[in-house]
């Protein structure tokens, strides 16, 4: 272990108050698991210490703040996506973090600063303001001094409840909120899509070809024409994710896949591993 990794494990138990287990591992970033207590770091010698304090600072968080609970076994949140439950403790544990240690702020402050200037979650040449809630709300709370993130009056009703949270239970609370609106955010741009999609068919999609001509409905006829042009191509999907039927977090996979980019360019011989670690459980 070099020394800079052995002051980042005192540092982490330092602040934690616990005698924590630090384990300093070739992973993608740093990581705690609520329920044997240890906090994997990344050996990261090229990292700069602004990035490397603001990780350790961030787990530690989990560590002091994050309870040893499986919610999502519980009836009221079955069902709850857990990258949304992320979003919002992360806003959390890094508010008690920085009202616990004043200097922490500045730590944050830089080391966000870094990832924002490297793109690290992959927003360069996007419209911000056209991603769904939950993606500008982990922007807004991480890398928010950096990017002018604008919100409706009813999102900011979402990322004031955000703000407010103290509690773990407050956090589930805002979570389900927050994914029930990207949810129904997500059902009314597919039926948009669907909608726009009808009006393109000759007719308008009332039976009629374009010089007002019925069109006979026998062995499909329209529907199949609408069932076509509805259909996405290979590669897509409407909603902009993976699954049209949840919303997702993309800057959560872009700051993941950046962190991994950055340790296969450190450590190419294990470019191809496959040892992946959540940010909590």
């Amino acid at each position: 272990m070099t020394v800079k990794h052995e002051i980042k494990s005192q540092l982490a138990k330092l602040l934690a108050t616990e005698d924590l287990i630090v384990e300093n591992k070739k992973v993608e970033t740093a990581a705690f698991n609520v329920h044997t207590r240890v906090l994997t770091l990344p050996q990261w010698d090229r990292a700069s210490n602004n990035v490397y304090d603001m990780l350790v600072s961030h787990e530690v968080g989990h560590a002091l703040y994050t309870p040893d609970r499986d919610w999502f076994t519980e009836p009221e949140w079955i069902g709850l996506n857990q990258s949304f439950v992320n979003i919002v403790e992360d806003a959390r544990i890094e508010k008690l973090m920085k009202r616990r240690y004043a200097g922490i702020s500045k730590t944050f402050y830089n080391g966000y600063h870094e990832l924002s200037d490297e793109d690290f979650f992959d927003v360069e040449g996007v419209d911000v303001d056209k991603m769904n809630l939950a993606d500008k709300v982990n922007l807004y709370f991480k890398i928010g001094n950096f990017l002018d993130i604008k919100f409706t009056v009813e999102e900011m009703v979402h990322v004031t409840n955000i703000e407010h949270c103290e509690t773990f239970d407050e956090v589930l609370v805002a979570s389900k909120a927050l994914f029930e609106y990207c949810q129904q955010e997500l059902e009314n741009k597919q039926k948009e899509e669907m909608e726009a999609n009808i009006d393109a068919i000759p007719g308008g999609g009332d039976g009629k070809g374009d010089g007002g001509e019925e069109i006979s409905n026998d062995g499909g006829g329209i529907e199949e024409e609408l069932e076509d042009s509805i259909e996405p191509k290979e590669g897509e999907s409407y909603g902009g994710t993976d699954n049209d039927d949840e919303p997702e977090v993309s800057t959560m996979d872009s700051l993941d896949e950046a962190l991994k980019a950055e340790l296969d360019r450190e450590y190419p011989e294990i470019k191809d591993t496959n040892e992946r670690l959540s940010e909590f459980k």
